[in-house]
């Protein structure tokens, strides 16, 4: 595993280019295919993971052994033995609501809910944008313009992202109801802005 500070600093770089392509890669499977429904699986969200801390971290592609904690938040994710059943549980949730809910609201309930488990040991919030992503545009049925991507825009200013995370945490424990309206706001601006940006280079090309 890499030790250097610069060089890892580096790698993490070339390791979201990897990851970013692997999520186009993805999306263009499921794209314009009537014969092949969409499903998220663990494997797609341990498949994104691996690309994110290949040559990094030890535990990259799989789900972590120990407890973890989320800096500046007061949600404690579950233990290690909960991960995989809770991932299991997020990609039910996305395919049982697939036809019923919007595009918007399942990236938004993946985009949280995979932070709130924080299911790795490292690299969960890149993680889970990317996967968010992944089922925003399959949904969408698009491979969507615009090279201010959601995730960039995130990545630009994480503030909006954080408050939003917390807002969907605090929803659920004082009312033990989903909340993610907060976070489907953010998204559907980031959404408008990134095709805003796209037409806006289409008119200049």
């Amino acid at each position: 595993m890499i030790t250097d500070v610069d060089e890892k600093a580096h790698r993490e770089a070339e390791n979201g280019i990897r990851q970013f392509e692997l999520a186009i890669e993805i999306i263009r499977a499921f794209v314009k295919d009537r014969e092949r429904p969409f499903r998220l699986r663990q494997g797609i969200v341990l498949e994104l993971h691996a690309k994110a801390l290949q040559g990094i971290h030890l535990l990259s592609g799989t789900f972590r052994n120990g407890p973890v904690e989320i800096h500046g938040s007061g949600h404690v994710p579950p233990g290690p033995l909960k991960v995989a059943d809770e991932v299991s549980d997020l990609c039910d949730y996305v395919n049982t609501n697939w036809n019923d809910k919007s595009a918007i609201h399942l990236a938004a309930y993946v985009l949280w809910r995979l932070n709130w488990i924080h299911p790795f040991a490292d690299g969960n919030g890149r993680t889970a944008r990317a996967v968010s992503y992944v089922v925003l545009s399959i949904k969408l049925d698009s491979l969507l313009p615009g090279t201010k991507t959601i995730p960039d825009q995130i990545a630009d200013d994480k503030r909006p992202y954080y408050e939003a995370l917390e807002a969907a945490d605090m929803a659920l424990e004082k009312t033990k109801n989903i909340d993610l309206s907060q976070l489907e706001g953010m998204l559907s601006q980031m959404l408008l802005n990134q095709l805003a940006q796209a037409a806006r280079e289409a008119g200049t090309a």
